[in-house]
């Protein structure tokens, strides 16, 4: 399988080490300062596209990959509020898109974990939810989109709780509310990811944790889906994968 690269950091390279080990091609590398690079790649030479660049970028990336009928596995976050345009150009041009916030097999498990514990806590109002992500200081967005999917699954299941509120370790502290979760976001050395839920009440805690000892997880899992998504046409998602 000939595999591009879009995006070329320390995750881009841990997805090409753990891609020619499983016996793939990199079809190319592109990032910033080769970007002009992608006109020179003919349709017949990309079977899927991985993208881990920036918010910045994705967008762009993406659409190109569609329009050039590649099938294109996201794993960078920020961009979401294009994700309507995307999942519509996918659909005209019959594309495949992947896209996950977390390739770790991991924190998958932790999402629906998190979905549980909420399920529980509904009944005990008692007890206040909020989270603290932390990343590897060259992260470019936060919160992370792994915190945002948690704090989704935790509004689905909580009737009082109706959005999330981002406080980022050095800005002015956001002020929170009754139907908000708060999100403190921390970056700290080379930490790949540290997710934490949890619920606070005036006698206790409780609390579930994901902590990532390297990238091999989310670059194994990114890998995966690319295989699983040749020859596929639509919009898909870890749990596609996984399977419900």
């Amino acid at each position: 399988m000939n595999i591009l690269l879009l995006g070329y950091g320390k995750m881009g390279k841990t997805i090409e080490k753990i891609a020619l080990e499983r016996g793939h091609q990199i079809a190319g590398r592109i990032d910033a300062d080769n970007h002009a690079d992608l006109a020179n790649l003919e349709p017949d030479d990309v079977d899927v596209a991985i993208e881990f660049s920036s918010p910045d970028s994705a967008v762009d990336n993406i659409k190109y990959c569609l329009e050039r009928g590649w099938p294109i596995v996201c794993g960078t976050t920020g961009w979401l509020n294009h994700r309507a345009d995307i999942e519509a150009l996918c659909k005209a041009r019959k594309g495949a898109f992947f896209y996950a916030s977390n390739y770790s097999i991991g924190v998958n498990l932790f999402f629906r974990l998190n979905k549980v514990l909420a399920q529980f806590m509904r009944n005990y109002p008692s007890y206040q939810v909020s989270m603290t992500e932390i990343h590897h200081t060259e992260k470019k967005d936060a919160p992370s989109g792994t915190a945002i999917t948690l704090a989704e699954g935790v509004i689905q299941h909580l009737p009082n709780k109706r959005r999330w509120i981002s406080n980022e370790a050095g800005n002015e502290p956001v002020e929170t509310s009754d139907d908000s979760i708060e999100i403190e976001s921390l970056r700290e050395g080379s930490v790949p990811g540290t997710h934490t839920v949890r619920y606070d009440s005036d006698v206790d805690q409780i609390e579930i944790k994901h902590v990532a000892h390297s990238r091999q997880g989310f670059a194994l899992g990114a890998v995966v889906a690319a295989e699983w998504l040749v020859g596929r046409e639509g919009i898909f998602s870890m749990d596609d994968l996984l399977g419900e």
